[in-house]
């Protein structure tokens, strides 16, 4: 027997390891603590909710007509429920309202008759603190730290609000229907106030005047009410003040970025005439033709080079070749969709130095009617430009030679 007994304690140790937890903050309006049977119901059966470490162990307890609350531990009067089908639906879950700190606890669902009692299921219950995050800038005049709880509370209620960062001090506490301020730390001296009738609204909060960044850290709400302690937690950041010739300097850089890069992004819109360069023997060319003209279908684009040849045509939703001058059939191509994005540019294949030119993209609605215009000048660089210091040494062998050469480039 005695070797069994350390046994046993650890099974019972493992089954409230194991027990589902229910966690929830201090000051929600309620937490649920499940417990659903599939199991046969007994006839006239007991529902009970029991918490083993009260006394009475009573949380709640359902006969088969209605709640029987006689015994119920006095802790929980008035704040728990159970579903009123809950011996037809199996489903015993126990509502909690108003969860404090000190309802944590393993909760067990058992159901009995006469002759027996099952237990169904262990609910750990975890209420944590509440804890609230504040952010003020340094320099303000005063930032309020929140604490509320029921409202008409008893005449000795004490509540104190303490610093628990570092080492704990005092910054405020009211007890007997005042302020009690002969143990507040001198840091805090002035600077603390709390609402005249805050017994009977519940809102214990904290003002706290001139915050600065030495007031930044934790603080404790403790309400102690009969042999009640209710605790909630504050956060406090007080963040320096931003300067103001640093924040006119940051919104000067910000639009300083933002317009170069509308600038650089829209430059094909609003240059007179952009330029291109690219050696000869590429593949392509691109010749940069965007605007912000609604086109519709039935506009006419045309392309043409510095001596006013059609270099390329498009209208009627296709590209009629007969217009194009000879110099640039097949080498010439436009996008199919150009009318939704607005893009008119060009694609030049194969060129040569002998494109070097100015091209006007000119696109119209109807007989005449110029809707926009946009020029761009191209330079093609040719093969010998590339090798000029190649040129420059062979005419100190040879100047009569090489001379021609240079003339071309």
């Amino acid at each position: 027997m005695k070797m069994l007994l350390p046994l046993l304690l650890l099974v019972l140790v493992s089954q409230h390891a194991l027990a589902p937890v229910a966690e929830v903050y201090e000051g929600e309006i309620s937490v649920l603590l499940p417990c659903k049977y599939s199991g046969f119901i007994p006839e006239n059966p007991t529902v009970l909710w029991t918490r083993n470490d009260l006394n009475p162990k009573s949380v709640h307890l359902r006969r088969e007509e209605t709640d029987d609350l006689k015994g119920q531990n006095q802790r929980y009067r008035g704040r728990t429920s159970m579903r009123p089908d809950a011996l037809d639906t199996s489903d015993f879950s126990l509502t909690l309202r108003n969860p404090q700190m000190s309802d944590s606890s393993i909760y067990t669902c058992s159901i009995r008759n006469e002759r027996e009692e099952r237990k169904l299921t262990d609910i750990q219950l975890h209420v944590k603190d509440q804890q609230v995050e504040v952010e003020v800038v340094e320099g303000s005049e005063s930032v309020i730290l929140q604490c509320n709880t029921t409202p008409d509370l008893p005449e000795d209620t004490t509540v104190k609000w303490t610093r628990f960062d570092q080492e704990i001090m005092m910054v405020h506490e009211y007890s007997n229907g005042s302020d009690q301020l002969k143990n507040q730390d001198d840091r805090y001296c002035g600077r603390t106030k709390m609402n005249k009738d805050l017994l009977r609204t519940g809102d214990l909060s904290l003002t706290l005047k001139n915050p600065t960044e030495r007031d930044s850290g934790g603080y404790i709400c403790t309400i102690s009410r009969d042999k009640d302690i209710l605790r909630q937690k504050v956060v406090l950041q007080v963040k320096e003040q931003f300067p103001p010739w640093a924040t006119a300097l940051l919104i000067l850089l910000v639009l300083l970025v933002v317009s170069g890069g509308l600038i650089y992004y829209f430059q094909h819109y609003f240059m007179s005439v952009y330029k291109v360069e690219v050696d000869s023997g590429v593949e392509s060319v691109q010749l940069i033709c965007k605007t912000t003209v609604c086109l519709r279908k039935d506009a006419k684009v045309e392309w043409k080079d510095a001596n006013n040849t059609k270099v390329h045509v498009y209208e009627n939703g296709s590209d009629p070749p007969e217009e194009q001058d000879d110099k640039y059939k097949n080498r010439t191509k436009m996008k199919r969709n150009f009318l939704e994005p607005g893009d008119l540019s060009l694609t030049l294949k194969h060129p040569t130095d002998g494109d070097n030119s100015t091209y006007t993209c000119t696109a119209y609605r109807g007989e005449g009617n110029i809707l926009m215009e946009r020029q761009v000048e191209l330079k093609v660089r040719g093969q010998c430009c590339r090798y000029r210091s190649k040129v420059r040494l062979m005419m100190v062998v040879q100047s009569q030679w090489l001379h021609p050469i240079m003339l071309q480039c």
